[in-house]
Formats: structure tokens, C-alpha cells, sequence
């Protein structure tokens, strides 16, 4: 058990807590919650937080157009078909499908989703029967979602289609989710790549949510080596013309079903880069904690920077006459206030909300019960960004050593772990991890040759010759020392025949771009060192 206490000056009882989550909880109940509801946070920008949402396992968010694969993408990782999938080439899945843990398979329908208490979307009732009758959660055993769940989501259209025929703000809904999420990952068909309008308007939704946006180019291998490149080159520069950020969105690029490759040209690279997308699933668990403190800070300053634009609209406003119309005249000038704002509190433009959202809003909302400034939430607020989150921060280190390494297991990230399918397997220094006779025997003849015109005494080069030889490589003198290091398995500072066969073998590996072990795998000890290494 971890704590820690929080005293004021005016000496209150110590706050004990005794995990991040129940911290955050604390936190958001006693000094944040109550600066939302003064100055009607929640009818703005973002529901209540509950505490479901500090509990809830950490959530992927998929989101593509119709027919990218988001559907067949969960499959892939759970290696297990869900309640509710459905998977074609038309738009199929018409529902947002939160797919859970739960002991027996089944469906549970939105409206009652949104009265259980122990699941964290109570607050999307808000967004109606329209959307309530278009989300369900599949509940089911599987290892993977132990630790994760997932979101699917309908798959987005092109035209007047999206607008009029969900019934429901698509773009709203998505942009809840995106609080509440761990990761999102937006899926692309390498074969027929295309952003429409109403999806670029879907990713300009997700603005705020950029350090958990990863994107994926599937079907890749329906296209050769150069197409690829090309449709590669076109999905970057489009995102960027979306995406305002000065970071490059990380792009994972490869084909995620459990099919044959059609154009198995690239599959190394599409290897690389599952284990790279898996690598950072995998890694959700561990950082979740650290992502609900890191979201809880930015909705605490935009609860701020709220309670400093209504008071500031209530204090313009006149006590008896034209209402209405000085009403309108702020609005119209609520980028005027956004200035003085900023600058009178010294707050940065990038924490302020969206200016036409915000005057859409403020059009159907009664200024006259507005709230003036009140310090003393402003301060509470302060405080647990300068005091509590930093020492809520050293809880979170804590539990992290105190826990057992968590990772996503189960379905398709077990299936490239072991054995001669894993990642790298039989390649680079992993090379003959399999094979009786010694992999560096194959290269000794022509290794002996170069040996023996070093001069040996006794059996042996030292360092200073062999140093001759191995810079020949022209790699760094960091990269040679720790060769040198694996290849002098009896650690005498000489290297015989065997050795510098070895030291040459691992320079050949490290020349051909692969990485350099740790310590040296037992098929790369030379035969007469075996059974006598040096610790």
C-alpha cells in the first residue's frame, strides 16, 4: 500500500491515498468538479467525470471509413470472432461496439449500458436513443481483453449520407470517446486510400487527442514496393494538411488479418511494423495511470480557462436593459475576450476552446445565470495542478515498481513471441540458434586467413592488432568495444582464432542493420569455450 498526505496551512486532517486511482478521484471530486459546475462546464465541452472512468481498463479507439478493416483488425488481435461483427465490403458495422471482458458472451444494448454504474459510459446518455440504439457492448472471455477493450466504430461515410443519416452528432460522440480512450488508432486502405470530408472533419475532432492518435495503412500487401511508397508519400502529406501538429503521426504500415499475403514482397516490413503496433498496445496497461493524470491536468485547464471566459462575459453583461443584444455583441466579439484573457492571466492561445464552438454554445445559453469570478475555486484548482499532481505523480512511480510487468497478453500478441516464428528469429545474431554445428564455422576458412596475417604469439592477437582489423569495418569505436567485449568470451584480452572469427561474424551482423545482443546466445560460444565462460 502507497500513500500519501496533502496538509494545508490551516492544518485539515492529512488527504490519505491509497492508489493513483483513488487520487484522482479524490481530486477531481473536491477541487475540480466544483469549478465545472459553477460556471457549467458540462453544458460546454465535456460531461461529469464518474468514477468508472478512473477505474475502467485502458480503451483503443478504432476509427476509418467503411471497409479499411476495423472490424477484422479486432479479430486479428483477439483471434476470436465477437458478438455483434459483422465484416464486408460495404459499410457493415453500423454500431459503436465496445468489446469487453466479461465471464459468458454476450450482447448488452446501450440503454442499458448507460445505467450500469461499473461501466464508464454512463454520460453518453446525453447524445440520446438516436445513438443509444446504435451502441452495444460485446462481453466475452479472452485473454486480450484482460487487460484492454475496444472500440468499434461505424465505418465513416462519404457526402450528405454522413450528416443525415445517423441521427445522432457522429463527430461529438467520437470526440467523448477520445477523452476517455488510451489509444486511437485511425485505419487506412493502402488500396483505395481516400480521406473524405466528413473524416477529415472526424480526425479535426480529435484535435487535443494528437499524443494518442497512432494511424494504420492496412491492405498493404494488395500493392507492390513502389505503389506502396507512393500511396505512403500520399497519406502523409494529406494527414498533414489535417493534422496541425509539428510532430509526424506515427504510421504503422502492413496487412492485419490472419490471410495469406497477396504481394509478399514487403512482408519483413510488415513484421517490423506489427511488432511495433503490438510493442505499443502492449505497453497501454503499464501507462495507464500515468494517461488519466495527464488527461485529468488538460481538463483542468480548460476548466479554467472556461471559468475565466464566463466570468468575464457575466461581468459585461448589463443588469436590466438590452440583455439580449449586448448577449449577441459578446459572442460576436468572443475572440476579443479570448485576448484579453490571455493576456491579463498570462494562459496560452493552444488552452483555449475552439472559438466557433464555443459561440455556438453560448447562442442557446441564458447569460444571466452566468457566474462571476470566484478565487477561491480558481485556487483550489491551482493548487492541485502546483501541489497534488506532482505528488500524485511520485504515487504513480510507485506502483509502477511495485507492479509485475504488465502487458497485453493472449491472441495475436502471443503468436510472434517464441519459437521460430517470433520476431528476428534466425536472423542477424540469432543466425543458427537452431543448428548443431557452429554458424561462424561456415566463414572461418576466410576469417583464419585474415587471423594469421596478424601476427598471433601463442594462439592469440591481442587488442592492439585485431583493433587493426576491426576499424577496417568502419564502425563507430563504441559499437567495435562492445564486440570486442561479446567476442572475448574468456575475457583475457587476447582473441584467438575462434574469437576473432567471432568478433568478425558479429561485425558482419551489426554491417547487415541488425541489432548487436546484449550478452552473446549460447550458439554463437565458440565450441572450445563451451562449459568454461568467463562470469
Amino acid at each position: 500500500m502507497f500513500s500519501w498526505s496533502n496538509k494545508d496551512g490551516k492544518k485539515k486532517d492529512p488527504e490519505l491515498f491509497q492508489t493513483v486511482s483513488d487520487g484522482l478521484k479524490r481530486l477531481y471530486r473536491t477541487k475540480l468538479f466544483p469549478l465545472e459546475d459553477t460556471y457549467r462546464f458540462h453544458d460546454f465541452h465535456s460531461p461529469a467525470l464518474e468514477d468508472a472512468d478512473f477505474d475502467n481498463k485502458p480503451m483503443v479507439l478504432l476509427v476509418g471509413q467503411y471497409s479499411t478493416g476495423k472490424t477484422t483488425f479486432i479479430r486479428h488481435l483477439m483471434e476470436q470472432d465477437f458478438p455483434g461483427m459483422r465484416i464486408g465490403p460495404e459499410p457493415t458495422t453500423d454500431s459503436f461496439i465496445a468489446v469487453m471482458h466479461g465471464d459468458q458472451e454476450g450482447l448488452i444494448p446501450g440503454n442499458a449500458l448507460v445505467v450500469d454504474p461499473k461501466k464508464p459510459f454512463r454520460k453518453l446518455n446525453a447524445f440520446g436513443n438516436a445513438f443509444l440504439n446504435r451502441f452495444i457492448c460485446a462481453q466475452m472471455p479472452n485473454p486480450v481483453l484482460d487487460s484492454i477493450s475496444i472500440i468499434d466504430t461505424p465505418g465513416i461515410l462519404s457526402g450528405e449520407k454522413q450528416r443525415i443519416s445517423r441521427g445522432y452528432d457522429f463527430a461529438a460522440v467520437l470526440e467523448w470517446f477520445a477523452e476517455r480512450v488510451d489509444r486511437i488508432i485511425l485505419l487506412f486502405d493502402a488500396h483505395k486510400l481516400d480521406i473524405s470530408d466528413e473524416f477529415s472533419e472526424v480526425i479535426r475532432a480529435l484535435k487535443n487527442h494528437e499524443d494518442k492518435m497512432r494511424v494504420v495503412l492496412n491492405k498493404a500487401d494488395q500493392i507492390g514496393t513502389q505503389q506502396l511508397m507512393r500511396v505512403y508519400g500520399a497519406l502523409m502529406w494529406s494527414l498533414g494538411k489535417i493534422v496541425n501538429t509539428p510532430e509526424v503521426i506515427r504510421v504503422y504500415i502492413g496487412s492485419f488479418w490472419a490471410q495469406p499475403l497477396l504481394v509478399p514482397d514487403n512482408r519483413k516490413l510488415f513484421e517490423a511494423e506489427e511488432q511495433d503496433l503490438f510493442r505499443d498496445i502492449q505497453g497501454l496497461p503499464r501507462n495507464a495511470a500515468l494517461r488519466k493524470l495527464n488527461d485529468l491536468i488538460k481538463r483542468a485547464r480548460l476548466a479554467k480557462v472556461h471559468a475565466y471566459i464566463i466570468s468575464a462575459l457575466k461581468k459585461e453583461m448589463p443588469n436590466v436593459f438590452g440583455k439580449e443584444n449586448k448577449k449577441k455583441e459578446l459572442i460576436a466579439n468572443l475572440g476579443d475576450i479570448y485576448t484579453r484573457i490571455e493576456k491579463e492571466h498570462q494562459i496560452s492561445p493552444g488552452d483555449f476552446p475552439k472559438l466557433s464552438k464555443m459561440q455556438e454554445v453560448l447562442a442557446g445559453q441564458d447569460f444571466t445565470k452566468f457566474q462571476g469570478l470566484k478565487p477561491k475555486l480558481l485556487e483550489a484548482v491551482e493548487d492541485m495542478l502546483a501541489n497534488d499532481i506532482a505528488k500524485l505523480m511520485t504515487l504513480v512511480r510507485q506502483e509502477e515498481a511495485a507492479m509485475p510487468s504488465q502487458a497485453v497478453q493472449g491472441g495475436a500478441f502471443d503468436g510472434t513471441m517464441n519459437g521460430p516464428f517470433g520476431h528476428g528469429y534466425g536472423e542477424g545474431a540469432s543466425e543458427g540458434i537452431d543448428e548443431l554445428e557452429w554458424i561462424v564455422a561456415r566463414d572461418k576458412p576466410t576469417y583464419d586467413e585474415i587471423f594469421y596475417t596478424l601476427s598471433p604469439v601463442n594462439g592469440k592477437v591481442s587488442g592492439a592488432m585485431a583493433k587493426k582489423e576491426m576499424v577496417k569495418s568502419k564502425l563507430p569505436n563504441n559499437v567495435l568495444g562492445k564486440i570486442w567485449k561479446l567476442a572475448d568470451v574468456d575475457n583475457d584480452g587476447y582473441l584467438d582464432d575462434e574469437e576473432f572469427a567471432l568478433a568478425n561474424h558479429l561485425i558482419k551482423v551489426k554491417l547487415e542493420g541488425h541489432e548487436l545482443p546484449a550478452d552473446l546466445p549460447d550458439h554463437l560460444v565458440p565450441p572450445s569455450k563451451r562449459g568454461h565462460q568467463s562470469l
